[in-house]
């Protein structure tokens, strides 16, 4: 999918963004493949960072 929307604050967001999904991801994975619950906290910790900066985003775009 397309982004629709982008402005010159948020631009310099994307790939750190992009890497921390992937990141989440490979927690993700990993647990899978050897049960360690270790990383489903980090993918835990890391959706909430995510979350937390995007909210960040929208604030400083005024469109929260």
């Amino acid at each position: 999918m397309s982004r629709t929307f982008n402005s010159p604050h948020r631009d310099s967001w994307n790939a750190p963004i992009h890497n921390i999904l992937k990141a989440i991801d490979n927690h993700t994975q990993d647990y899978f493949k050897s049960g360690d619950e270790w990383h489903l906290q980090k993918a835990q910790e890391l959706r909430k960072y995510v979350a937390e900066l995007k909210e960040w985003i929208h604030k400083t775009e005024g469109r929260l």
